[in-house]
């Protein structure tokens, strides 16, 4: 067993951990300096594993910003700085109106934009940022399959895959050869495979950075509701339940593919524990 580098860290550091629908993150208050920048994305892969430390699908560092109530840096659980998470934003909205941070209705500035919040008890809706890049209707080959791919940026890449049987599809499996797929180079891309139920849609995604299938992907959902709403099989507001068997609702008006200029997510966002990380959640 060989300990991490990271001996500059100054520890314990108090930590939230916070799930949004399955989706799990680790969440510390950073407005106070406490990782150097160059050790983020290292402090975040060795956080982020787990069984060996507290694991999580990402970390949120929340910062001081000059144009709203705080920023955050967020790291996926491989390290890698993404620039957006809808059920990360609010479970972040949640924690910073927790901790006086923010009040119930709140902004804060991420690389995908600006963010503005509302939470209400243990829901948090958030508006996203305005959604582009919309392509439809792409022929994608892989495992000798070809997959009418659609895609839209929602603050990150997102692929939707429309599918008969959501139970039995290879979603780790597919979803990776997809996420390299040369037609989404060089960033890759999330993917998303959704079903057609009575009651509405299910949806599974392979999360880019995770490198999994995820219980849930806010930034997926809205892609997800998106594309469906455009192809004609939804309108707003639409419901999508996820792998972790939660409904996450997504409202929109505006031209589909043209100029949306609204985009509401809402679910939960649960408190799980709060902590301190100890030298030994760092060893590896």
């Amino acid at each position: 067993m060989s300990h991490s580098v990271l001996g500059s860290i100054p520890l314990p550091i108090p930590f939230w951990k916070m799930s949004g629908a399955g989706n799990d993150f680790i969440i510390i208050d950073h407005r106070k300096p406490l990782i150097p920048k160059e050790q983020m994305a290292e402090f975040a892969r060795l956080v982020c594993r787990r069984k060996f430390s507290v694991g999580a699908d990402g970390l949120f560092l929340i910062e001081p910003s000059e144009r709203a109530d705080f920023k955050w840096r967020f790291f996926n659980a491989d390290g890698s700085e993404a620039e957006m998470c809808g059920n990360g934003a609010r479970c972040v909205a949640r924690f910073a109106y927790m901790q006086g941070i923010a009040a119930a209705r709140m902004r804060f500035e991420t690389l995908a934009g600006i963010i503005d919040a509302t939470v209400a008890d243990t829901q948090a809706t958030i508006r996203m940022t305005s959604p582009h890049s919309f392509r439809y209707d792409r022929q994608v080959e892989v495992a000798g399959q070809m997959f009418l791919v659609h895609s839209v940026d929602t603050g990150v890449p997102h692929a939707v895959i429309f599918v008969d049987d959501i139970d039995s599809i290879d979603v780790v499996g597919l979803g990776r050869q997809i996420r390299h797929h040369s037609a989404f180079a060089p960033a890759g891309t999330n993917v998303n495979f959704i079903g057609r139920t009575e009651s509405g849609f299910r949806i599974r995604t392979y999360e880019r950075g995770v490198e999994d299938e995820t219980m849930a992907c806010g930034t997926g959902v809205v892609a997800g509701a998106l594309i469906a709403a455009a192809k004609g099989l939804a309108a707003s507001p639409v419901e999508m339940t996820t792998s972790g068997g939660i409904a996450l609702k997504v409202q929109f008006s505006g031209a589909l593919g043209k100029d949306i200029d609204q985009v509401l997510l809402n679910g939960p966002a649960h408190l799980i524990c709060k902590g301190e990380l100890t030298a030994e959640a760092l060893i590896e």
